[in-house]
């Protein structure tokens, strides 16, 4: 799972998404940081909410293994990240993909293969879903 994360080297991200996060003033989140995105995030609800933001500010368009490196200076944009490197089991295995950028990729290119063996449950055993937060 954590390979997977490493997705999110590329793309953005809603404001609503990471608003709270970068107004909360958690010791998880470096100050910098936070300032930086609230230039394009303001604080009131509904007021920017769809406002976008790289999930990797330092190289947001190239498939590398920074969004490590960001988790590393708390940086991670979406607290679902940064939970990725915060004191627990995964810190070890960020710190790695930090150093191995050939680690991350093979590690990332084999999760990729499992999770596309994965078959969906269908009819009565499963549920796709028109939105991924809401039941149908």
């Amino acid at each position: 799972m954590v390979a997977l994360s490493g997705s999110h080297t590329i793309g953005q991200a809603r404001c609503i998404t990471f608003r709270d996060r970068i107004y909360d003033n958690g010791i998880n989140i470096d100050a910098g940081f936070a300032s930086t995105r609230r230039r394009r995030c303001p604080v009131d609800n509904g007021n920017g909410d769809d406002n976008l933001a790289a999930l990797d500010l330092v190289t947001p368009n190239s498939f590398d293994n920074n969004y490590f490196k960001n988790l590393i200076q708390r940086k991670g944009l979406l607290q679902s990240d940064q939970v990725l490197f915060n004191g627990g089991s995964t810190d070890s295995i960020v710190t790695e993909y930090s150093k191995s950028p050939s680690t991350f990729s093979s590690d990332f290119a084999a999760a990729m293969v499992k999770m596309a063996d994965i078959e969906p449950l269908l009819g009565s055993a499963g549920e796709i879903r028109k939105y991924c937060n809401v039941i149908n």
